[in-house]
Order: structure tokens, then sequence, then C-alpha cells
């Protein structure tokens, strides 16, 4: 079981999608996270190295031909971090709504 945990470092727009988008696959090209998430080179590259450190990604860099390349993953702990992340939005949404649903009851 996922115990919620919000997580400030995770939950900036930019950097929330970046893990989301890295918890779908099992790597991510550079290439393929900067397009989708309509990031420049340098704006990515401050992403994955913030979540690096904090040890939420793990990222490889290879030759490939003359090029070199970068992809990127969630770690463990980077998994563990967004689920518990997820789980405490789910909690902030569903209480809101238990509020909502309260507030239009008419029937005392």
């Amino acid at each position: 079981m996922t115990v919620p945990r919000f997580d400030d470092l995770i939950h900036p727009a930019t950097r929330l999608s970046l893990v989301a988008t890295l918890a779908a696959a099992d790597w991510a090209e550079f290439a393929f996270l900067r397009n989708g998430l309509g990031l420049s080179d340098s704006a990515l590259s401050k992403q994955l190295t913030t979540l690096e450190d904090a040890g939420y990604v793990a990222t490889e860099r290879r030759l490939e031909g003359s090029r070199r390349k970068l992809r990127a993953r969630l770690t463990e702990q980077g998994r563990d971090a967004f689920d518990g992340h997820v789980a405490a939005l789910r909690e902030i949404v569903d209480g809101a709504a238990r509020v909502s649903l309260g507030a239009d009851d008419t029937s005392t």
C-alpha cells in the first residue's frame, strides 16, 4: 500500500509532468522528453539534474554513432516518491469533494 506523502520537489508542474512521463516508461530518451513536455534542452537538463541530485532519476549517456544520447528513468526512490505524491493529491481532491458534498447537503 502506498503511503500518501506530498512531495515539494515533485510538485511543480514541470517536474510533475516529467516524473509522470518517466513513471510510464522504463527508460525515456532526452529528445522524447523534451518534445513531449515542450521544454528547451537547458530547461529539461536542469529538471533532470535536480531530480537526479535528489535520487529520484537516473540518467545514462551513451554514444550512438558520432552523437551522444541521454536517457532517463525513475529510480525506485523516485517511483516511491511519485506514488506517494499522487496518493497525497488524491487525498486532497477526495477531501475537497467530501467537503463540497457536505456543503450541498440541505437535509439537516
